[in-house]
């Protein structure tokens, strides 16, 4: 067997086959493109590497270990995804249930024993699988991400919609209701909002305390919840502590509110952001890698909004000339030490206004993570710049 990739989960799986193969950008020259032999593509390798395009036999992770998996919920979608899988092992954990996938454990390394296995599903992950499914699929609203990846729209909405190829009528489906065209042989409860949701499973907002975009991830953890075990926590529901950098707030020694959503690395994250903060004035710093998608939309929103744009990261130039064109007030940080700094100097920034780091954009091109860059946001907030 051969695995494409060197990251953590072909690691993952070269501890589970010792003798598979590992190829990456190092060793190209020495790939066989002619065998036939079983090849796992990790997810992060994209469909134009050549690796990829030289591998006649190629399957994903999941369709590698489907044959161990136990009961599985897969949780994909644009936005959200992360939240909503852990709110539901939350839920389940006395049940004997287990998350990961693309989040915290790999697949080759999760417990075959557990009960529930509960995994956050990307695009990437799903582009690959051509025989897993899942027994409860839970797809969250899809909007543009990873088109640098996937190389258009459809086709990363076309890799989000694959589950539905191979689920049976077993199977359970909660999907945007805009996928009504979509064959299948899942039963599929079709949502256009949380509250078709709510309806669905006799779910009671006002017992949820999260507003949106959080109330969507709870509402569905618990229609899941409610499949699975007849039963509807909302005391556990509300006993969930969100992940650090999504829509994280915190004040500085001036009580002015900054907020780390770093985890926005797409328009439509930030776009949900945004109108969270709607009645304040907005510093709003942008940036990183768009991924190649399409940010108009992006800046038509903004223009509804008492807003200035403080800029950083690779494609800086781009957002400029997209805020010009809009007419947006927009300053060329570059760096977010710097946008932090300038933001902090604004003779209009006060305890009634907002700073908010929600890039829409990857963070690789100056930050190790997502995680790093909301660190970092923080140690420059809390410096002696203060």
């Amino acid at each position: 067997m051969r695995i494409l990739g060197t990251g953590k989960t072909a690691l993952a799986i070269k501890e589970v086959y010792k003798n598979a193969l590992l190829y990456d950008d190092s060793n190209i020259n020495e790939y066989n493109k002619n065998s036939d032999d079983l090849t796992v593509v990790s997810p992060g390798m994209p469909p134009s590497h050549q690796l990829v395009k030289d591998t006649k036999n190629l399957i994903s992770e999941y369709d590698l270990f489907f044959d161990q998996m136990p009961f599985s919920v897969w949780i994909s979608g644009t936005n959200g995804k992360t939240t909503t899988t852990r709110m539901l092992q939350h839920l389940l954990s006395d049940y004997n249930s287990l998350c990961g996938g693309n989040i915290g454990i790999p697949i080759a390394q999760m417990d075959t024993n557990k009960d529930i296995w509960i995994l956050e599903t990307s695009s990437f992950t799903l582009h690959y699988t051509n025989k897993a499914k899942p027994n409860i699929y839970v797809l969250l609203p899809v909007s543009d991400d990873h088109l640098s990846w996937h190389g258009t729209y459809n086709e990363y909405e076309k890799s989000k919609l694959k589950p539905l190829k191979f689920m049976t009528q077993d199977d359970i489906a909660i999907i945007p209701a805009k996928f009504r065209y979509i064959k299948t042989e899942a039963k599929v409860v079709y949502y256009n909002t949380s509250f078709d949701i709510e309806k669905e499973y006799n779910i009671n907002r006002d017992e949820v305390n999260y507003k949106e975009p959080f109330l969507m991830d709870a509402i569905l953890a618990l229609a899941v919840s409610k499949i699975i075990i007849n039963k509807i926590d909302y005391n556990l529901i509300n006993s969930f502590i969100q992940d650090p950098h999504k829509l994280e707030e915190f004040r500085d020694l001036k009580n002015r509110l900054w907020v780390d959503d770093s985890k926005a690395t797409n328009i439509d994250a930030t776009i949900q952001a945004l109108k969270i903060y709607k009645e304040k004035k907005i510093f709003l710093i942008l940036g990183g890698d768009v991924k190649g998608v399409n940010l108009n939309p992006l800046f038509e929103e903004m223009k509804n909004y008492d807003i200035s744009l403080y800029l950083i990261g690779q494609n800086i130039n781009k957002l400029y000339k997209l805020s010009t064109l809009h007419n947006i007030q927009s300053v060329k940080s570059y760096y977010l030490k710097d946008a932090v700094k300038e933001i902090k100097n604004a003779n209009n920034y006060c305890a009634n206004n907002v700073c908010l780091l929600s890039p829409a954009a990857g963070s690789l091109d100056q930050f190790s993570s997502y995680k790093e860059r909301g660190e970092k946001f923080k140690e420059f907030v809390y410096s002696h710049l203060n």
